[in-house]
């Protein structure tokens, strides 16, 4: 592991006008995250996990503080060079897995080769690659299926896949065993550890069960929107 960081985040303060008034979220966070480190980003509800995470995405900015990836401060670009830079060196894998309903399974998993590109993924490479990563983590066999023909556990496996296409250095997930069983969630685990650090990437994950953190390298906790 290097001493420089591969992913740092620098005084993160960010806040959310409400209804009842402004509600503080993050409260200045300090944090380093080595290549091909696992992390697991831990707290009680409401203690700006999911927050954080977008933060390193560079799916929000912060209100002050900054966020570089290789020394890169992605988050003074706009939106559209973010996600320019999101969708080659970041995967993400949400809790309720964003899946589009009128697509199948191949086609969910290569919106992200469209995004990217820009031209129409269904090129034989893009499409052999994808169909060999859903292979790999069981539905092989379910190509033609929507979302709503897949159990939980397909659904959220077909998410993992959906974030691994553009080949990322980066894998960030949320709560991604959350609305699994712990059978179903164990299996889940296995394939984003064999397909997060074990294939050398970087692998940061928002989780507020102890046992997923356990299998992480290194836990963050937070409290109050600050790290403890």
């Amino acid at each position: 592991m290097t001493e420089e960081a591969f992913i740092s985040a620098t005084g993160l303060v960010k806040s959310y006008q409400m209804p009842h008034g402004i509600v503080e979220v993050l409260r200045g966070i300090n944090l380093k995250i080595h290549k091909g480190e696992s992390v697991a980003v831990m707290g009680a509800s409401g203690t700006g996990k999911s927050t954080l995470l977008h933060l390193l995405a560079g799916l929000d900015v912060p209100d002050k503080g900054e966020v570089s990836i290789e020394g890169v401060p992605f988050h003074t670009w706009r939106e559209s060079r973010r996600a320019s830079f999101r969708a080659r060196k970041i995967g993400i894998v949400f809790q309720y897995y964003h899946l589009l309903p009128d697509l199948n399974v191949m086609e969910n998993a290569l919106m992200p080769l469209r995004a990217l590109s820009g031209n129409p993924a269904g090129k034989v490479e893009g499409r052999t690659h994808v169909t060999s990563l859903l292979e790999e983590v069981g539905l092989g066999d379910r190509l033609r299926h929507r979302p709503v023909e897949l159990s939980g556990g397909e659904q959220q496996r077909l998410a993992v896949v959906r974030a691994l296409v553009n080949q990322p250095d980066i894998l960030m997930a949320d709560e991604p065993t959350g609305n699994l069983d712990v059978q179903t969630g164990d299996k889940l685990l296995d394939e984003l550890f064999r397909l997060g650090t074990d294939s050398g990437r970087t692998l940061v994950m928002v989780t507020h069960d102890p046992r997923v953190a356990e299998r992480c390298s290194r836990t963050i906790r937070l409290e109050a929107g600050r790290v403890v």
